[in-house]
């Protein structure tokens, strides 16, 4: 009899786990962005940092990042845009989000994490590209110093984009260093999985 049951328990749930996992594994959500240099496609990690990558799709479906730019480009370690325009002027923004970085997610080569102040939960739109892997942003401990900066998505192609980014001239540009002389615009960032 438990034979029967056991054997009814695998006919008919596992199937449905596997469904299961299967969904959660496509459920990764994928965004394209248009920059004045070339195209960067980008997966977006939900399970990971949902808080985070709610955030970031808030803003692209509102068309926010169309006209910002890549404002901070430091080879060897990360570029940084989406949230001040050709101008150097900060475009408005949504209330700061909770910081993830608690994830288990590394700053690693091609991942892009949230830019923040010194208050661990002060991200709103401004995100950076790892050029390399940057251990020291990682989460150590829930201290001001040791919150880290929380990864949310990863670069599946257009590495090269963002590595042309990484190479342009930058000098200071209003208060502002590492600042590319002829602006990177992000022309637009748009959903890819729908």
């Amino acid at each position: 009899m438990r034979k029967f049951i056991l054997s009814f328990i695998l006919m008919v749930f596992l199937p449905v786990m596997v469904q299961a996992q299967t969904i959660q594994q496509g459920e990764n959500r994928m965004v394209k962005m248009t920059t004045s240099l070339g195209q960067i496609v980008i997966e977006l990690y939900p399970d990971a940092a949902p808080v985070t990558v709610k955030n970031f799709l808030d803003y692209v479906e509102s068309g926010f990042f169309a006209g910002t730019i890549f404002h901070r480009v430091i080879p060897g370690f990360v570029i940084q845009g989406g949230g001040l325009n050709e101008n150097m002027q900060q475009k408005q923004n949504n209330p700061p989000i909770m910081n993830e970085a608690d994830n288990g997610m590394k700053n690693e080569i091609g991942t892009l994490s949230m830019a923040r102040t010194n208050d661990p939960n002060s991200a709103t739109s401004q995100f950076f590209i790892n050029l390399t892997d940057n251990a020291f942003l990682d989460f150590k401990n829930k201290t001001t110093q040791g919150w880290g900066y929380a990864v949310f998505a990863k670069v599946v192609s257009g590495m090269e984009v963002v590595n042309e980014i990484a190479a342009v001239k930058t000098g200071n540009i209003g208060g502002h260093s590492d600042v590319p002389i002829e602006p990177i615009v992000i022309l637009d960032v748009e959903r890819i999985d729908e």
